[in-house]
């Protein structure tokens, strides 16, 4: 839905929100592996394929170790199991 007319976006909260959440540095991590994979030659620029990292970061995966690595369709890489917080169930890799 397309935001009113007037609407201003408060960039300092934003800001303040995703860095309590601490979602720059995953978000950096997922950036730094996108870069390599196309680097790589796993994946052409601008594909609608999404890095999926074989042992997820929250788990201690390698951020952009080529061989935690594999390029996936964004539905199979975004339909993991979750936690109300956000992480993966146990057992939820794939």
């Amino acid at each position: 839905m397309p935001s009113s007319p007037n609407y201003v976006r408060n960039y300092d909260q934003e800001k303040k929100t995703s860095d309590a959440r601490g979602e720059k540095p995953k978000r950096a991590a997922r950036n730094r592996a996108r870069a390599k994979a196309i680097n790589a030659g796993m994946i052409k620029p601008g594909s609608n394929k999404d890095i999926d990292h074989k042992v997820p970061l929250s788990k201690g995966g390698a951020a952009t170790d080529t061989s935690n690595l594999r390029a996936v369709s964004a539905s199979d890489n975004r339909s993991f199991p979750r936690n109300a917080d956000g992480s993966m169930k146990k057992g939820g890799n794939k």
